[in-house]
């Protein structure tokens, strides 16, 4: 049986058409069929088994009773190990739950298994994890495709109806992007929406949680169920959490969509131009109007944010030296040798790369030229939103410069890599709210997203464009 929502689900359980033992039953019978994909770092049949028994014994009442959910290996569960995609924590047990996962276990979620990712979520193909590449479900016969990154197990598991929601993280772009990849729906929310308590960090001031789901009325259910305050991080937000799936609502008459011009790059392919075009065309129809935009500082984001990022990485991954806890060298002579010799063959080559990056540009004789000076220009990036947006209600852009690609197309060369980021990178920098939503296809039928952004805080401005354009591809 396949499961279309979350909603649908719900209904079967409540009417006793289906128990939470036969769920787990076909979730089971489903990653064991799609093995080969390599979605999951950790799938343990008795652990969903477990899960069954205490999940039976909640009220219905429960948002998620029952709801399949994938977990990036990037958050810190009690019961399963958390790697994030690296030999250095290849045989890390957390003993305490992340914030976010715990909200979808207090909701009634079964976790059906930890999902693949890019090592400490740096990259955008999911090829550069210690557990090998993951396969986007949606590629041809003999040709791989890369399911986006860095949460492209997350992803490629929610196409694959491997689950019906997942959890994601997207630090440039690594929710909207995969989403895109792999044809479903993904939400980065607001900085500080979401607390980023137990998710193992890569850039603290750029890491939001976000979900996964097969469209966006589900979306917007796991939302709320993981935002929300958490004193344990300083960043989290004391803002009140919508109703955001009960206040869905497509109708745009009135509202200002910007378009900016600085989205238009040269060498993006007239397919993706299309469905930009389509999007615009058909938001006019619903009543929106379409106003021309400039974020003058766009064009320096990415290389403002290849500096900020492997600066916040080389600091937040100087915990992992072999002392406290994950892997540790063997037959080393000195403290200096254990610490060299961990990190070494501990970190993949592109974790490697941005801890060098992140260590130089923070270095004294560089603080001022790089990091400093990046961190300027980030405010200038900001800034172009904010007043953006007293003109305009939502910004519609293309989510990424191309479709999936073969899996290791870009692998030797990072720059073409990082270039992926090339349209999310920018809402990052700002932390505003972003979704991704599947919008067209190119000439080989694989999927494009359109990317929709929003205000601080006001998620449900995106979330209900995004239900009003989704409604042209029921």
């Amino acid at each position: 049986m396949e499961f279309k929502s979350i909603n649908q689900l719900k209904s079967l359980l409540e009417e006793n058409k289906i128990s939470v033992k036969e769920i787990a039953e076909t979730y089971i019978r489903k990653i064991n069929e799609k093995k080969d994909l390599n979605i999951f770092i950790y799938f343990d049949e008795d652990k969903i088994n477990e899960q069954v028994k205490e999940i039976e014994k909640l009220p219905n009442n429960k948002k998620l009773k029952g709801i399949p959910i994938a977990v990036k290996d990037l958050f810190c569960t009690k019961k399963m190990p958390t790697t994030a995609g690296s030999k250095i924590l290849e045989n890390f047990h957390p003993t305490y739950e992340s914030f976010v996962t715990q909200k979808l276990i207090n909701e009634g979620s079964m976790f059906v298994g930890k999902t693949n990712l890019d090592e400490f979520a740096m990259g955008s193909a999911t090829n550069t994890s210690y557990f090998g590449n993951t396969i986007n479900p949606l590629s041809k016969k003999g040709v791989p495709l890369a399911p986006g990154g860095s949460s492209g197990g997350s992803a490629a598991a929610v196409a694959a109806d491997l689950c019906l929601g997942s959890t994601g993280t997207d630090t440039g772009g690594s929710i909207r992007q995969p989403a895109s990849f792999c044809g479903v729906v993904g939400i980065k929310p607001t900085y500080g929406l979401c607390s980023r308590w137990g998710i193992a960090a890569f850039a603290s001031s750029l890491d939001q949680a976000g979900v996964f789901s097969k469209n966006v009325k589900d979306a917007s259910i796991l939302l709320e169920a993981i935002a929300g305050h958490d004193e344990r991080d300083s960043t989290s937000s004391k803002v009140e959490i919508p109703n955001y799936s009960q206040n869905l609502n497509p109708d745009l008459n009135g509202k200002i969509i910007g378009i900016p011009k600085e989205y238009t790059l040269d060498g993006i392919s007239d397919e993706i131009n299309m469905v930009w075009e389509n999007a615009i065309n058909s938001l006019e129809k619903k009543g929106a109007k379409i106003k021309n935009i400039s974020l003058a500082h766009t064009k320096y984001a990415l290389p403002t944010y290849y500096i900020i990022a492997p600066a916040e990485a080389s600091s937040n991954l100087a915990r992992y030296d072999g002392v406290k806890y994950g892997f540790r060298s063997k037959d080393v002579n000195s403290l200096d040798e254990m610490y060299e010799l961990t990190r070494s063959e501990g970190f993949g080559k592109e974790v490697k790369r941005r801890i060098l990056i992140g260590t130089y540009v923070l270095s004294a004789g560089y603080y001022d030229a790089y990091y400093l000076k990046a961190q300027k220009v980030r405010k200038l990036i900001a800034n172009d939103f904010i007043e953006t947006f007293k003109e305009c209600d939502f910004i519609l852009t293309p989510t990424a410069p191309s479709a999936a690609f073969p899996l290791n197309e870009k692998q030797d060369d990072p720059i073409k890599m990082y270039l992926n980021d090339v349209f999310t990178v920018p809402a990052s920098l700002a932390g505003i709210p972003g979704i991704s939503i599947p919008y067209g296809k190119d000439k080989n039928g694989l999927p494009l997203g359109i990317q929709l952004l929003g205000k601080h805080f006001n998620e449900q401005e995106i979330i209900n464009a995004a239900f009003a354009l989704e409604k042209d591809y029921e």
